[in-house]
C-alpha cells in the first residue's frame, strides 16, 4: 500500500474515532498528535469487569500493631479480617504492595478458604534509583500475582500518590511511572491504572504530565479526600456558619460530598476536553475519620463518618460513566496505628470492632459505642470573653501582683511536632529566675529547627487591651545565634490561628545568650506586626487579639533565623507576664 494510501486511511480512521467520541461511544486515547508510542487505543481499553464494578470496595491493610516493620502478619489474622469484611458487605479490596509478607498470604487466603472476595492488587513504587532493583522487583512478583491469581485479582494500579505536587518525600517523575505502567500492563491480562490525587488527573496545575499517563492506563482511579482538605486551607465551606447549629452537621457533611463531587467533576471534565470520554473512572481513596487524630476537631466522629459513607453510597449507586464514580474504594476498612496522625480513618478499630457506621449490620461486634444522629459534630465559633481589663496577665509566675489576673484554663507545654517532639520542657529547682522554680526547655531540633508552646487549646483570652503593653520574661541560655518569641492568636481546628512570632537575637529587647539570667521585654506591637496565618491555615487569616490560647512561643525555625546547625543548648524561662504598659 502507498504511503499517500496509508495517510488517508489514517485520517479516515482518525476521524471516524473523533466522530464517535463526540457520540460519547468511544473516547480518543490522546488529543493533537494522536497516539504516542505505547499509547492504549481507545477502542483496546480494557473494560473493568462486573466482578470489580458491582462489589463494594474498601482499602485493607493486615498491619495492626504500631510498627508495622517488626510485625509478622499471620493467615489467621488475614483470614479474620476478610470475614468480617464479608459480613459488612465489602468483597472487593484494594491492597497496595506486592510483598511476600503481606499481599501473598491475603491472596493464598482468599483462593485456600473459597472466600468470596476480589482484589485490586497496588503495586508500591518508589523514586527511581539506580540500580532500580526495588522497583523492579516490586513488578515482577506484582505480575506473578496477577497471572496465578487471575480469578481474584480483578484490576492493577501502579505507584500510589506518586506524582501529585504535594508528594515531596517520595515523587516518582512521570516518565518513569509510564514506563512502570506500560511494563506492568504488557504482562498481565487485568485492567491498569495508577491511582493519584485528583488535581493530578484534572491537571489542577496545567503542568503535570496528565495526558501522557491517561495514555497508558485502561481506568483513572482518583483519590480525593474532603476532610483532609480542610486542614490545608479554605478550599470548600466545612464551617456552615450561617447554617444554625441544629443543622449544621448535616450541612457539612452534604458540602463535604459536594466538594468531592466537584473533585470528580474537574477529572471528568479533563478526560472529555482531552478526548478521554469513554476512560472510566473511579474513586481509588476516599474517607472520613471517626476519631480527630490531626487537628480534625468539630469534624471527626463515628456519626459523621456514617453520613459521609451513606452519601458515598447513595451517589455511587446513581452514578453512570459521565456522572459519577463507576465504584468507590472506601478508606478505610481498618484502623492502623502505625500511621500514627494518619490513624482514625477505620470502619472498624484496629481490635476488629465494628464503629457506628456498621452497627447495624448482623454479625458484628461493635466497639460498644452508642449514638443518635444528632450526635455529629458541627463546628461552633470560639466564644470571644470580654477583654481583661488588668494591668497583668500573669502566665508563668509565683510573684503575684495585686490586681492581676490569670489564665482562664489550664496551660501546657507542649513541644512541635515532627515525627516526635522537637522539643521538650520541665521543671527546675536548679536554675531559677524568679520564685523557686523555672521552666527548663530542651531542644531536640528536626532539619528544619525546633519550637515549644505555652497555651491551652480550648481556652482564649481577650488580649485586646495588650496591644500596647508588653510581653516579658526572664531567660537564661547560651543558644547561639537567633531565636523567635511570641504567642499565637485564633484556633488552628476552626482555621483561624495566626503565627505571630519576632525574630530577635542577643542585645535585642534585653535579651542574651551568655549563660546568664537576663529580663526580655518586648512590646507586643513588634510582635503583632509580624503576625501571619499559621502552618496549613488559610491566607486569609489575620492577627486576633481577642482569641489569644497560645501565650508564649520560642522557637527556632531555620529559614526565620538564618541558623543552620541543629544547637540543643538549654533554656531556662521564668516569670512570663503580658503588661498593659
Amino acid at each position: 500500500m502507498s504511503k499517500s494510501k496509508i495517510s488517508r486511511l489514517q485520517a479516515w480512521l482518525h476521524g471516524l474515532i473523533a466522530g464517535l467520541s463526540i457520540l460519547g461511544l468511544v473516547g480518543l486515547a490522546g488529543c493533537g498528535g494522536g497516539l504516542v508510542p505505547g499509547a492504549i487505543d481507545a477502542s483496546s481499553l480494557r473494560p473493568l469487569p462486573a466482578s470489580f464494578l458491582q462489589r463494594q470496595a474498601v482499602a485493607y491493610s493486615p498491619y495492626r500493631s504500631s510498627d508495622r516493620t517488626t510485625e509478622t502478619v499471620s493467615k489467621t489474622n488475614i483470614a479474620t479480617d476478610l470475614q468480617l469484611l464479608i459480613t459488612a458487605g465489602y468483597n472487593l479490596i484494594r491492597v497496595f504492595g506486592s510483598g511476600d509478607a503481606d499481599t501473598k498470604k491475603i491472596l493464598e487466603v482468599i483462593r485456600e478458604q473459597k472466600l468470596d472476595m476480589k482484589v485490586m492488587l497496588g503495586l508500591w513504587m518508589s523514586p527511581k534509583a539506580t540500580p532500580d532493583t526495588a522497583n523492579q522487583a516490586e513488578m515482577s512478583r506484582g505480575i506473578v500475582l496477577a497471572n496465578v491469581y487471575s480469578d481474584i485479582v480483578v484490576a492493577v494500579s501502579v505507584g500510589n500518590e506518586t506524582m501529585v505536587n504535594w508528594n515531596t518525600w517520595a515523587p516518582v517523575a512521570p516518565d518513569d511511572m509510564i514506563s512502570y505502567i506500560k511494563t506492568v500492563r504488557a504482562q498481565v491480562s487485568q485492567p491498569v491504572t495508577t491511582d493519584d490525587n485528583w488535581a493530578f488527573f484534572a491537571n489542577s496545575t496545567g503542568s503535570y504530565k496528565t495526558l501522557d499517563v491517561l495514555k497508558v492506563i485502561d481506568f483513572v482511579s482518583m483519590h480525593t479526600y474532603a476532610l483532609a482538605d480542610t486542614l490545608y486551607g479554605d478550599k470548600w465551606n466545612w464551617q456552615q456558619t450561617s447554617v444554625a447549629s441544629a443543622n449544621r452537621a448535616t450541612a457539612m457533611m452534604d458540602a463535604a460530598l459536594e466538594a468531592t463531587k466537584q473533585d470528580y467533576a474537574a477529572v471528568r471534565s479533563y478526560l472529555s476536553t482531552h478526548g478521554f470520554s469513554a476512560m472510566p473512572i473511579i474513586i481509588g481513596e476516599t474517607g472520613w475519620k471517626a476519631v480527630a487524630s490531626n487537628g480534625e476537631t468539630y469534624r471527626a466522629h463515628p456519626v459523621n463518618q456514617k453520613m459521609f459513607l451513606d452519601r458515598l453510597k447513595t451517589w455511587k449507586t446513581a452514578s453512570t460513566l459521565s456522572t459519577g464514580p463507576l465504584n468507590v474504594v472506601y478508606f478505610e476498612a481498618f484502623d492502623e496505628p502505625w500511621k500514627g496522625s494518619d490513624d482514625k480513618w477505620g470502619l472498624f478499630t484496629v481490635d476488629r470492632k465494628a464503629r457506628y457506621a456498621l452497627q447495624s449490620i448482623a454479625g458484628l461486634t461493635t466497639d460498644g459505642t452508642t449514638y443518635a444522629s444528632t450526635d455529629a459534630v458541627y463546628y461552633v465559633p470560639a466564644a470571644t470573653g470580654s477583654a481583661i481589663t488588668a494591668n497583668r496577665l500573669n502566665v508563668l509566675s509565683e510573684t503575684v501582683v495585686s490586681g492581676e489576673v490569670f489564665p482562664s484554663g489550664a496551660l501546657a507545654w507542649n513541644g512541635w511536632q515532627d515525627a516526635g517532639a522537637t522539643a521538650y520542657a520541665g521543671e527546675s529547682t536548679t536554675e531559677v529566675g524568679e520564685g523557686s522554680k523555672s521552666i527548663e526547655i530542651l531542644p531536640v531540633p528536626k532539619s528544619w529547627g525546633w519550637g515549644m508552646t505555652y497555651g491551652s487549646a480550648t481556652s482564649f483570652e481577650n488580649l485586646s487591651n495588650f496591644t500596647s503593653g508588653h510581653l516579658k520574661f526572664k531567660v537564661k541560655t547560651s543558644y547561639p545565634g537567633k531565636i523567635e518569641v511570641g504567642f499565637l492568636t485564633g484556633d488552628p481546628t476552626r482555621n483561624t490561628a495566626s503565627d505571630v512570632y519576632l525574630t530577635i537575637q542577643s542585645g535585642d529587647y534585653g535579651y542574651k545568650n551568655d549563660g546568664t539570667w537576663t529580663q526580655v521585654s518586648i512590646p507586643v506591637s513588634a510582635i503583632a506586626a509580624k503576625a501571619a496565618p499559621a502552618y496549613n491555615q488559610p491566607a486569609t487569616v489575620t492577627l486576633n487579639m481577642a482569641s489569644v490560647g497560645t501565650l508564649f512561643v520560642i522557637a527556632d525555625r531555620y529559614v526565620k533565623t538564618g541558623n543552620t546547625a541543629g544547637a540543643t543548648q538549654k533554656f531556662w524561662v521564668d516569670d512570663i507576664q503580658w503588661t498593659r504598659d
